[in-house]
């Protein structure tokens, strides 16, 4: 059974994975520190599994990190342990240097040191995956697309951070040889996803008959990818990607941000209408946020001829399953929100 020590596996992209790759035979060691935006509720359908074990801790620990490694001697790293959302970069950027930057340098020097340690045919097969951004590319204009040759930009705290990290891998790669994969995603929706994100802020808001907050003219243009298409893609990365090799993934979904808004109002319209209309008569446009990129759009030519890997789900699918998703799963939204899952669950 093939042995992966997955960070930041509690949260929303890092759950998805963790879930799918403990149903497709790996045994999993999930790392989480537990950030407001982590929940171990996430993980609860694997909790009682002999091929899962959870961990509560820091990437940035370097002896917790350094004895998973010595004891559960996992065939490869899957780092999604990131802070991530940008409005919170622009109002406290220190934490997501040291996540970002600081822990990832953590997290591979302890990587490098436990790979210099294996046999040969156990070292030929390790790898290191690294998950990162499409925003570090920085933003389009209305023509183009962003390959792995494009240059970094970033334009927030948050994806300068990951730019430094991402550069970080590259270096241990060119610098010590470690086996490393890096994957630049677009925007991710779906299920377990933190409901400050766009998608379960809109759905938690409409529900409850609150304004939902369109930045500047609603006209920004994100490629959507639905969660699980990504991690597949990780998967297929992981399993064929070349070392030392970037790797872009997008859905092939590129949508206005106020189209998005009113696709997730059109759904609950359908699903919980309300007698005061329909939703889209609580959209309100709110001041732009400062350095908001216009564009991004992911050219994934690289990842189709490597490894095969596209998106099986299709926008309008997509967001179906994740509104009935949200609909169907009040208390997890609930339990992230007021925190209620954390000791609670630990202590189970």
């Amino acid at each position: 059974m093939p042995v992966l020590l997955v960070t930041g596996g509690a949260g929303f992209i890092g759950g998805n994975f963790v879930l799918r790759a403990v149903a497709a035979g790996h045994h999993v060691i999930t790392l989480d520190k537990l950030t407001y935006a982590g929940n171990v509720a996430t993980l609860d359908s694997v909790r009682q599994s002999s091929a899962h074990t959870f961990v509560h801790g820091d990437i940035g620990d370097r002896a917790l990190v350094a004895s998973l490694l010595a004891t559960h001697r996992p065939d490869a790293i899957v780092h999604f342990a990131a802070e991530s959302h940008v409005d919170r970069s622009i109002d406290g950027p220190a934490a997501f240097v040291e996540t970002n930057v600081v822990g990832t340098l953590a997290l591979l020097e302890c990587a490098r040191d436990y790979w210099r340690d294996l046999a040969a045919d156990e070292a030929s097969r390790f790898r290191f995956l690294h998950v990162s951004t499409d925003e570090v590319y920085g933003s389009l204009g209305s023509e183009g697309r962003f390959t792995e040759s494009t240059p970094y930009a970033p334009n927030s705290p948050y994806s300068a951070s990951k730019a430094a990290s991402d550069h970080l891998v590259r270096a241990f790669h060119h610098t010590y040889g470690l086996p490393t994969l890096t994957t630049n995603c677009s925007n991710n929706y779906g299920p377990f996803q933190f409901p400050e994100k766009l998608i379960p802020l809109v759905i938690q808001k409409a529900l409850a008959g609150e304004p939902l907050p369109v930045y500047g003219d609603g006209l920004n243009v994100r490629d959507w990818l639905f969660v699980e298409d990504h991690c597949d893609a990780i998967a297929a990365v992981l399993s064929r990607g070349v070392p030392g090799a970037v790797y872009n993934v997008g859905g092939e979904e590129e949508h206005t941000n106020i189209d998005v808004v009113r696709t997730v109002c059109r759904l609950l319209d359908e699903r919980r209408p309300q007698a005061a209309g329909p939703h889209e008569r609580l959209i309100t446009f709110v001041r732009d946020r400062p350095g908001h990129d216009r564009r991004y759009a992911i050219d994934a030519t690289r990842l189709r001829e490597a490894t095969g890997w596209r998106p099986s789900h299709d926008f309008a699918a997509g967001m179906a399953r994740t509104v009935d998703w949200y609909l169907a799963n009040g208390p997890w939204v609930t339990s992230i929100l007021d925190g209620s899952y954390r000791m609670e669950r630990l202590g189970a």
